[in-house]
């Protein structure tokens, strides 16, 4: 059978009828054939056109927001002159974002981002760079109003949005210029509201935005933006040590102080004009207060608004532990009707609710009674 195999198979005969190995011979095993691997490549399914179209639209809004807002953007260059104690004026530049307030040249900033600069540069959008000099500023809000002269067709003002109405979890987009890359765009969400912001003055700005949109230095000054383009805050800080946590001025600060700015160079804040101790239920206690919080009264400035409303001082001195207080005035628990419970409650409120001039009704607690005072507010010395 084996002869009459096709050539072909050859090998195949030879394998099916060769005799059987004489006893003692050597066998050689024929290895298996490695089996060749099959790979399988999955290729994905496109998308249909109705599931990308809300990520297309996505894409081409804040695409046109840029377009239409970058060039509001500018970029703040200022040199400071610092004493260096063996080589004596030493210069140093640094730099910071604004953005167009109106076709008169104003641009809004911070205030720590002009701080003692002994000249500023302003970069507009056509990469012109020209001088700009200070016509106000507030520190307590990190506020400040730069003046340049340009021809108005130059210049693009941005619309101011209001932040009463914001929400948490709304679009957040920022454009600045930070570590000196000019107009950089960054998203996020509004993270949180009403935030009170501790600067490194020990100053309280009240009612911030906090978003976790990138801000790093030199987006100082820069506008935080809504989905429409109007500016909602201006970006101001950044929480050390921590990512995705940055903090904007609200646009209605902006909205109040920036025309006194430009009007008079300051912003007044309003004044009570006395000084006192914030009531908690320890000092109550220790004090016998008929309440657990408020103000209680202890020292008024002379002509303030206080003394001028008639608010009692402190009649007498007492040591309670390691500490001095001044005791026996009056016991401030609201204003217009709305409880105070320590100073922060009270200058928040004065703050964003009240202006000088404006009178106010104080509620205190008096030998027991509780009574109520006008009181008209004034500017802050």
């Amino acid at each position: 059978m084996c002869k009459w195999i096709w050539v072909g198979f050859v090998l195949l005969g030879l394998a099916g009828c060769g005799r059987l190995p004489e006893e003692g011979a050597t066998v050689t095993a024929v290895p298996e054939p490695t089996p060749t691997p099959i790979i399988l490549i999955a290729t994905p399914t496109p998308l249909p056109d109705n599931v990308l179209a809300p990520i297309d639209v996505e894409e081409q809004l804040i695409a046109n927001l840029y377009e239409r807002v970058g060039p509001s953007v500018v970029h703040i260059t200022t040199r400071v002159v610092t004493m260096d104690f063996f080589f004596g004026p030493t210069a140093s530049e640094d730099t910071g974002s604004g953005f167009v307030y109106d076709r008169e040249g104003h641009i809004i900033t911070n205030f720590h981002v002009i701080q003692n600069a002994e000249s500023i540069e302003v970069g507009l959008s056509d990469a012109l760079t020209v001088p700009a000099r200070v016509v106000g500023v507030d520190p307590p809000n990190d506020l400040a109003v730069l003046k340049v002269d340009v021809p108005p067709e130059q210049l693009f003002p941005l619309e101011l949005g209001r932040s009463a109405d914001l929400r948490v979890g709304e679009r957040a987009i920022a454009i600045g210029n930070p570590f000196g890359l000019d107009r950089t765009l960054t998203t996020g969400v509004i993270s949180a509201l009403g935030r009170p912001l501790r600067t490194e003055n020990n100053i309280t700005i009240f009612n911030v935005i906090q978003t976790d949109a990138a801000i790093n230095p030199g987006n100082s000054g820069g506008p935080l933006l809504d989905s429409r383009g109007r500016v909602i805050g201006v970006s101001t800080a950044i929480q050390a040590g921590a990512q995705g946590i940055g903090f904007a001025v609200p646009v209605d600060t902006v909205r109040r102080v920036v025309p006194a700015l430009i009007a008079n160079g300051v912003y007044d804040h309003p004044w009570v004009g006395f000084l006192g101790y914030g009531v908690t239920p320890a000092l109550a206690e220790a004090l016998q207060l008929p309440v657990e919080q408020g103000i209680l009264v202890a020292q008024l400035y002379q002509n303030g608004p206080a003394h001028q409303a008639g608010l009692q001082g402190a009649q007498q001195e007492v040591i309670i532990g390691n500490r001095r207080y001044l005791v026996g005035g009056d016991i401030v628990t609201a204003v217009n009707d709305k409880p105070v419970t320590d100073w922060m409650s009270l200058f928040e409120y004065l703050e964003l609710e009240t202006q000088v001039g404006d009178s106010v009704t104080l509620t205190i607690i008096r030998d027991g009674q509780t009574i109520e005072l006008e009181l008209t507010l004034m500017a802050q010395p």
